[in-house]
């Protein structure tokens, strides 16, 4: 009897470690397309990723876009070749004859044509005696442009070195009008007489260089390089640079379009 319940006890062990065996091997087969099906899907998805992008189209917006920018670029190189352009540092000379007005003009360079020359209504001898007193400040003023005429269609906003008349201030007081002047023969040889001074005053007498004046009078000039800030499309100031005045500029243009 002990051996017949040995052998059942042995027989029900193996009977359970046989299903047991069995039971994990179907688990494991069972597991094994679930596994195989994540490494499909994974294969999938990695295919799918590394396929190119198509190249999206700009819209026509974005196109419209650069090429307006292109051409304002261009615009502004060929403008600043233009031969009125100034920089931040420029040469004024005041002249005139003793008996005359006074004539400002502004270079780009020494042997540049001016880019802006105006005659003043206030005589040389007049500015002198400002300027022996103290410092001198001239204030240039036109009218800016009505409302209709900026409606209008084909009209161009005038640059303000290109104003043609000027009302003038000379330290708060009027003195008349001054006019924009073209470059003629007389006042280029004046330039050209006065080249070679960077910085002085002084008195050119009569000869080949310069004509004499209506009255027979010596031409007196004063020539300096002068600062220019720009505040706006309608406002700018010439700061005349002297190094013997302490930072102080003796003589100070302001050009207003009020």
């Amino acid at each position: 009897m002990a051996t017949s319940s040995q052998d059942s006890s042995s027989s029900k062990r193996h009977f359970h470690w046989t299903n047991k065996v069995a039971t994990e091997d179907t688990e494991a087969s069972s597991t094994t397309p679930n596994e195989d099906d994540k490494n499909g899907r994974s294969g999938i998805k990695t295919h799918v990723s590394l396929s190119t992008p198509r190249k999206k189209k700009l819209p026509a917006a974005a196109v419209s876009i650069a090429r307006l920018r292109s051409a304002v670029s261009s615009f502004r190189k060929s403008r600043s070749s233009l031969p009125f352009g100034l920089g931040s540092r420029v040469i004024g000379t005041l002249f005139g004859y003793r008996r005359g007005h006074v004539h400002f003009a502004l270079q780009k360079e020494a042997g540049s044509p001016p880019a802006f020359l105006v005659e003043l209504a206030t005589p040389i001898s007049g500015l002198v005696r400002e300027m022996a007193s103290g410092l001198v400040r001239i204030a240039l003023e036109c009218d800016k442009p009505k409302a209709e005429d900026h409606n209008k269609k084909g009209t161009t906003v005038v640059r303000l070195l290109e104003e043609t008349t000027w009302r003038t201030y000379c330290n708060g007081k009027k003195c008349g009008f001054a006019t924009r002047r073209d470059c003629g023969d007389r006042e280029w040889k004046i330039l050209k007489a006065v080249e070679p001074i960077s910085t002085g005053a002084g008195v050119l007498p009569a000869g080949n260089e310069v004509e004499a004046g209506p009255d027979g009078g010596e031409l007196m000039y004063m020539r300096a390089k002068f600062e220019r800030i720009v505040g706006s499309r309608d406002s700018e100031a010439f700061y005349m640079m002297n190094p013997d005045s302490n930072g102080t500029p003796e003589l100070s243009i302001y050009l207003l379009r009020v």
